[in-house]
């Protein structure tokens, strides 16, 4: 357990906190490009408790800026875009993606000698876009590089973003990422029960093992109906350095929108059949899911992540991690904490802490831990990508978040050359 002061120094975020600086020393996905087109040029943003607004501008470049404008504290999020940069629609003042203020039509009117808005700037952070989404740094300057992971390099894939607002603090979303036995519980016995009470029980975890390595933390886990050579084991999954998860063919990250509240974004790459190849994505297709039954009101258990979502916002706003008893299978949770404690002190003592990278070279298409790298990279024809114990699944059923939108299901189908279906309200068995 931690004390109420530990917990506190883990879990706050907000600028000036202890891991609310180390956090800003790492870029952040915040949002789909997607998510952005000829109506929808302007969304504000709440990031480790700062509010901005998130812009594209007319010549596509993208900006994130503080959300009040400095003339007479204006809301940004109703600004509109020029050309060039978001214009408050209160006086008309312009600002670029660095904060530049680029005019002020009545001052310039009347008084232009005063050069007036060469006196203003907003606060401004870089923004990048990869892999479909748009990233942020909210950190001093200058900027490290923006880590470009393999798998966004990777071809022949259907690629989809999937975002969700989670209301309770970001540590306890992150120290799912390595925590290897609760797959067996949540997402394989109760979601089996979910279904029905008859079901099998799932196959027990043996042991778990836990490593470090330069971009974050790998578990491993033996599962009693699979070999000792098995990739669960030999390989594991990545609980990716500072706030990420990754599992091979998808990413999770869980960024912090203020110490209460956290934004899940996820990257999901669905390998096309080999009869489907050359298969190139226009678009990367980008939507919020659904955490709640707007019927009933209940959180939705239906989904592999959406039963995530469940346990973290069942621990409280903030967990009270004083009262808690951490057994064997929790080694990781203890690992990823000490780490976090060290590189805070990185951070006070004015040194780069764990995984930030200055070489722009280093930074390109970095390799992580892949259980399936051979069928990821090279694929499988249908007839065998249907008999795929996990991936075959895939095919029928979109299994990780609820509320997958219907044009984006009938886009995967088209994709893996399959017949448009309904897209599918439930997940299958485990």
């Amino acid at each position: 357990m931690l004390s109420a002061q530990e917990n506190e120094r883990l879990t706050s975020v907000s600028k000036d906190t202890p891991m609310g600086e180390l956090l800003r020393r790492y870029w952040m996905p915040i949002a789909g490009i997607a998510d952005f087109d000829e109506k929808t040029r302007v969304k504000p943003v709440r990031l480790m408790g700062e509010d901005l607004v998130l812009y594209c501008d007319k010549g596509g470049t993208f900006g994130l800026v503080d959300r009040k404008c400095p003339h007479r504290r204006a809301d940004l999020a109703y600004g509109f875009v020029e050309e060039c940069g978001l214009r408050c629609n209160y006086h008309g003042w312009l600002f670029d993606e660095d904060g530049n203020c680029l005019e002020q039509p009545f001052e310039e009117t009347v008084a232009p000698q005063l050069n007036f808005k060469d006196k203003v700037k907003i606060k401004s952070y870089p923004v990048q876009t990869q892999g479909g989404m748009i990233w942020a740094y909210l950190g001093p300057l200058p900027a490290p590089a923006l880590p470009n992971y393999e798998p966004f390099n990777w071809t022949n894939g259907f690629v989809q973003i999937v975002t969700a607002n989670i209301p309770c603090n970001w540590l306890q979303c992150q120290e799912n990422s390595i925590d290897p036995v609760h797959f067996e519980w949540m997402h394989m016995n109760w979601g089996r029960r979910l279904l029905s009470p008859d079901l099998e029980a799932a196959p027990k975890t043996e042991q778990v093992n836990f490593e470090e390595f330069d971009h974050g933390f790998t578990y491993h886990r033996q599962r009693e109906d699979l070999p000792k050579d098995h990739p669960m084991w030999t390989i594991g999954r990545v609980c990716l350095w500072p706030n990420g998860f990754f599992l091979g063919d998808h990413f999770e990250w869980r960024v912090p929108i203020d110490d209460e509240n956290t934004l899940s974004i996820a990257w999901l790459f669905n390998r096309v059949p080999n009869e489907q190849e050359p298969f190139v994505q226009e678009e990367i297709p980008s939507w919020n899911s659904e955490i709640k039954d707007p019927k009933t009101g209940l959180w939705i258990s239906s989904h592999v992540m959406n039963q995530d979502f469940i346990a973290w916002v069942g621990q409280g706003t903030v967990a009270d991690r004083t009262k808690e008893h951490l057994g064997k299978s929790d080694r990781g949770v203890k690992m990823i904490r000490k780490r976090f404690q060290t590189e805070i002190q990185a951070v006070e003592e004015g040194r780069d802490p764990k995984g930030v990278i200055r070489d722009p070279e280093k930074a390109k298409n970095i390799p992580l831990p892949v259980a399936e790298r051979e069928f990821l990279l090279e694929g499988q024809p249908l007839e065998d990508l249907r008999k795929n114990p996990v991936h075959g699944a895939h095919l029928e059923t979109f299994m990780f978040q609820a509320g997958q939108p219907q044009e984006v299901w009938d886009a995967f189908r088209d994709a893996m050359g399959l017949p448009r279906t309904k897209v599918a309200g439930r997940m299958t068995t485990l």
